[in-house]
């Protein structure tokens, strides 16, 4: 008899990257599918079934459970509070869980989120150490902990269950290059869980990845999750081309984001091909415009030259940027927060991520302010980037930093900043039109799915005309004619998820804080935050 798995993804909370409040304008029910679990869902025998529950999908039935031999979860930190749910219902129902992820390798060791009721946990990229624990399980001879000894060859890593998926539940979808990142930012876990050293697919193994999701159906944005996109430039390039070549025999199906280091914008035919390949928007680590906070951290690669430039370079390809920044670093001063925001105006960034710095475990960072004594409590953090709390004690008076923040949220995502960022945005842009026609409806599209389309971005717009910043969004609209006639319509179309980013940053503002002092740190010793304060 075939052993049934049942595959969970805890339900991610609100955030920058959720988009839950444009979810329904799309049509979709979720951001994008759990890349890890499809990947581990391939590295099982054929002989076993396989079932993902995406619980920002669907909500996981106890039949789900109860027809289980074993259930597999896997989690980032952010997902903590759904993941404690999930390992609860499993205890319920006496069901043997193996679980990992970031979750796991950040937390297994402190005895919190449940962790130490989980039968099985693996702890590192699952290529290596998965069929180790198949073997086991068959045999009788599980043990607790696997832990993986080295880190992959990605030419090894099979082609993800995509086939598990109904792709249109999605706004997009995942594919992965490459695991690693070259450079050594003090903050950043990426380079402690991934490896420095850049491992990569080849292009035949990603573009077949590519093929299997076009010949399920899917047209749309494809995302590279990839912690550095450019890590090994020449095997990205290499990449690239065959991309182009893949995307003009099939009337460029797809428009990639992903993300990459600033040094992107030093390397003009890296540009050029991303360009032409349609990838249309990056996030990029930017963390702070001040030279001296990025020599601090170790972030040399953005003082190589002017942020601003690159940021402009990019932009002036049509490749839309977004932002990464942080606050809290020792280096940080009260002018920090207006360098802050007259960057991002400065820049054109419409969409800033903008968080409250977190030491996360396992960083050269967490490490430094364990020595200082400064980390708080257990350390624990909920790594949500909308969360109103430190988990170390920083340089700064912590009220001033608090506010200061507050008031960085409440200015970049006023309407009348947002608008002008988009609209400096549009300036950065070529004043030509785009070198491919970007269709509006897919080509099989039915006329009464055309209809629907039509209809809800006409009440779309009607909402946004008739909004309390509607009077801004109606002024942008002209001056996005004039400035860039031949882009102004994809400008306008952009501006339009101001609502989501209007929404987080609003919860951030009027969030209640308590200071580090007041809390019951002892408590904190053995519990996590999971929440805002």
């Amino acid at each position: 008899m075939k052993k049934k798995i049942l595959m969970v993804y805890p339900r991610c909370p609100k955030t920058f990257w959720n988009y839950e409040t444009l979810l329904p304008v799309l049509g979709k029910k979720a951001m994008f599918p759990p890349l890890g679990l499809l990947t581990i869902a391939a590295l099982l025998p054929q002989n076993y079934d396989v079932k993902l529950v995406d619980m920002n999908v669907a909500p996981l039935a106890v039949k789900d459970l109860d027809e289980a031999d074993l259930v597999f979860i896997s989690a980032m930190g952010i997902q903590q509070e759904s993941f404690v749910e999930v390992v609860t219902m499993c205890l319920e129902r006496n069901k043997t869980m193996v679980a990992g992820g970031p979750i796991i390798w950040s937390a297994h060791e402190m005895g919190i989120l449940n962790i130490d009721k989980i039968h099985h946990l693996v702890i590192g990229e699952a290529e290596t150490i998965l069929p180790e624990f198949i073997r086991d399980y068959e045999n009788g001879t599980t043990r607790r902990v696997y832990t993986a000894t080295d880190r992959p060859d990605l030419v090894h890593s099979p082609r993800p269950r995509y086939d598990l998926l109904n792709l249109d539940d999605y706004a997009m979808v995942p594919v992965q290059f490459s695991r690693g990142c070259p450079f050594q930012c003090e903050f950043c876990d990426i380079i402690e869980m991934n490896g420095r050293k850049v491992r990569t697919k080849t292009q035949e193994q990603f573009i077949e990845e590519l093929e299997v999701i076009y010949r399920q159906g899917y047209k749309g944005e494809i995302f590279i999750v990839d912690d550095n996109f450019i890590g090994n430039i020449s095997k990205t390039k290499m990449l690239i081309r065959g991309i182009l070549k893949w995307q003009q025999e099939r009337n460029f199906p797809f428009y990639f984001i992903t993300q990459v280091s600033v040094n992107v914008a030093h390397d003009d035919e890296m540009l050029n091909l991303m360009s032409d390949a349609a990838f249309g928007m990056v996030f990029v680590g930017i963390e702070s415009p001040e030279e001296s906070t990025l020599i601090s951290i170790h972030k040399q690669q953005n003082v190589r030259e002017k942020l601003i430039d690159s940021v402009k370079k990019i932009q002036a390809k049509r490749i839309i940027v977004m932002g990464g920044f942080i606050i809290g670093f020792d280096t940080d001063t009260d002018k920090t927060f207006d360098a802050q925001i007259n960057f991002l105006q400065e820049a054109g960034i419409p969409i800033a991520m903008v968080g409250l710095l977190a030491a996360m475990m396992n960083t050269q960072l967490y490490r430094r302010l364990k020595k200082e004594n400064r980390l708080v409590g257990n350390g624990w953090h909920s790594y949500n980037n909308i969360d109103l709390y430190l988990n170390f004690r920083p340089v700064m008076p912590e009220k001033q930093l608090i506010e200061g923040y507050k008031r960085v949220i409440d200015e970049i995502y006023s309407p009348k900043k947002w608008f002008q960022r988009c609209l400096t945005m549009l300036e950065h842009y070529p004043k030509d039109p785009p070198p491919r026609t970007v269709q509006m409806f897919k080509d099989d599209a039915t006329l009464r799915h055309k209809i629907i389309c039509i209809t809800r971005d006409l009440l779309f717009f009607i909402k946004q005309v008739f909004s309390f910043y509607g009077l801004e969004y109606i002024k942008f609209m002209f001056r996005a004619r004039k400035v860039n006639p031949a882009n102004a319509l994809a400008g306008i179309a952009f501006a339009g998820t101001f609502p989501h980013y209007y929404s987080i940053a609003q919860q951030i503002v009027k969030a209640g804080y308590t200071c580090i002092d007041d809390l019951d740190t002892k408590k904190l010793e053995t519990e996590p935050r999971l929440q805002a304060v």
